[in-house]
């Protein structure tokens, strides 16, 4: 097994990360949060808007972009809809600007973020920390 190999298998899936939250919260209206790139593997590369369904069948429209050193999060609990249109568009925006922008975006949020907020990932993964502008007000709708 490679070394690569065994640091990847010691942290979750973004997905997983994504999904233990909303659980956690209840399955709020809405929720925007940054999460480290280096605190998980990311299975949503080159994902910019999408749905994500939960077990419940409560669906979620993500709005997701990577703004290194993290990734930036928008979900906002809406029914499912056919999103290729909008996923092709911000992928094609990120392309043409070369990623400049997400990148003064993540050296931005270094310095905005205030709030850190931690997702039980049980036994395996331990808690992972995300991080947020403010602490929202859980079960806001805005």
């Amino acid at each position: 097994m490679s070394f690569l190999k065994i640091i990847n298998h010691s942290k979750p899936k973004v997905s997983e990360v994504l999904t233990t939250y909303l659980k956690q919260c209840n399955e709020p209206p809405w929720t925007s949060y940054f999460i480290k790139y280096r605190d998980v593997m990311n299975d949503h590369f080159g994902r910019s808007h999408f749905n994500w369904t939960l077990d419940s069948g409560t669906n979620y429209h993500i709005l997701r972009t990577g703004c290194y050193p993290y990734m930036k999060y928008h979900c906002t609990k809406r029914a499912w809809q056919d999103l290729t249109i909008e996923n092709n568009f911000f992928k094609f925006i990120k392309v043409i600007n070369l990623g400049l922008p997400q990148l003064g975006y993540g050296l931005a949020a270094r310095f905005l973020i205030r709030h850190i907020e931690w997702v039980d990932m049980g036994e395996k993964f331990g808690k992972v920390p995300i991080y947020f502008l403010y602490e929202e007000d859980k079960g806001s709708m805005y």
